[in-house]
């Protein structure tokens, strides 16, 4: 099986093509491989389908920045592509883009010999906060979110039990009517009975005929190592069900992480600063650091100035979207100055400032000026 091809190659732009350039690139692909202007033609159709999966990631931000960083294996790792099965897939997500491109409302009807259209579920979208080591090392969420489920005593149908629903007499239960345009024959939705073919008069006492109430659901999602803000999983039939017959739609799971009081990201590495004391900055030593993964010891050389970066190879976060390794943690050394000192310690620093010739307050003016800075603050 070959790899799916680039989807700025697919249609046609440039990398950093605007949302203009993409809706009308997709529109002239559209018009070129719609099934209804290809019947029968199986190459076509794979071509419009190949087209409409482009333009569902290009036209979401936050898809298109996943693919731009990590590719066709990011959407996959995070859930956010599309994977449309057929055309009729591509008709029920783009039903308005299809009635701005051919000029009616409704384009997401079903082709072929007719028949009530089934009517896929919405999906849904909700956000979960995760904490910082959490995003890096992965975990499970559990969640509860409201969405509709199939009404339990008319099955999802609408109909209070014991009833029938009749025929539609606007398109005699085909689900949808015909309109011409120009060369074009378009089937789209029926407008009376919504694609079902058929109407309900005795509509169901527990939804109303709706054939769906709102419900709690229940969730434990699993969360991959590596994730940041803004990334989006997708929980595949999750969403909203659909009508009799129809596919339920997804569910959207859009990540926040949230700050960590040492660590910050930058991609798949982990950045922190920690403190040195002077002696060991003049003098070299060992300087413990905190990492995602625990603590680990660092070698400073003599005479390491404040603010010298080190890197821990392999101590950041694991790179998401399959690719092997973990990128790096850097730490930056800062040195440290103490707000308190004993007298033996500011005896040792005016032997030291004296052996360096630096000019440093008395202990008298010190004194004058800590009690001036006191009664001012206090």
């Amino acid at each position: 099986m070959s790899p799916p091809r680039d989807y700025y190659e697919v249609l046609g732009v440039p990398r950093d093509a605007d949302d203009a350039t993409l809706k009308k690139a997709y529109r002239k692909l559209a018009l070129q491989f719609h099934p209804d202007r290809n019947p029968d033609n199986a190459e076509a159709e794979a071509k419009f389908k190949e087209a409409s999966e482009a333009y569902s990631v290009l036209s979401d931000a936050d898809k298109r920045a996943t693919y731009d960083r990590y590719g066709h294996e990011g959407l996959r790792a995070g859930g956010g592509g599309p994977g449309f099965q057929n055309s009729e897939e591509v008709f029920s997500q783009f039903a308005d883009l299809f009635g701005d491109l051919f000029g009616f409302s409704g384009g997401g009807g079903r082709r072929g010999g007719g028949g009530p259209r089934v009517r896929a579920g919405e999906d849904l979208q909700m956000g979960v906060e995760i904490d910082f080591l959490e995003a890096v090392h992965g975990a499970t969420k559990d969640i509860e979110y409201p969405r509709l489920a199939h009404c339990e005593p008319c099955n999802g149908s609408g109909v209070q039990p014991g009833s029938s629903p009749s025929t539609c007499d606007t398109c005699a239960g085909r689900g949808e009517v015909i309109q011409q345009q120009m060369f074009l024959r378009i089937r789209t939705t029926c407008p009376r009975c919504g694609g079902r073919g058929q109407v309900v008069k005795d509509p169901c006492r527990s939804c109303d005929g709706k054939g769906r109430t709102r419900v709690q659901g229940k969730l434990s999602v699993n969360i991959p190592p590596g994730v940041q803000s803004g990334l989006q999983l997708r929980l595949s039939g999750k969403g909203h069900d659909g009508g009799p017959g129809g596919p339920p739609g997804d569910l959207y799971i859009v990540l926040d992480v949230k700050d960590h009081e040492t660590f910050k990201r930058d991609g798949d590495d982990v950045l922190s600063t920690v403190s040195m004391t002077y002696p060991q900055a003049c003098l070299g030593g060992v300087v413990e650091v905190a990492t995602v993964d625990g603590t680990e010891s660092v070698n400073v050389p003599a005479g390491t100035p404040s603010g010298k970066v080190f890197t821990l190879t392999g101590k950041g976060a694991p790179r998401l979207g399959g690719r092997r390794g973990r990128g790096d943690h850097k730490v930056q050394l800062v040195v440290a100055v103490p707000r308190k000192i004993s007298a033996e310690e500011e005896d040792l620093l005016r032997k030291l400032a004296a052996l360096q010739e630096g000019r440093v307050a008395a202990p008298d003016e010190r004194n004058f000026f800590k009690n001036l800075w006191d009664n001012i603050t206090g």
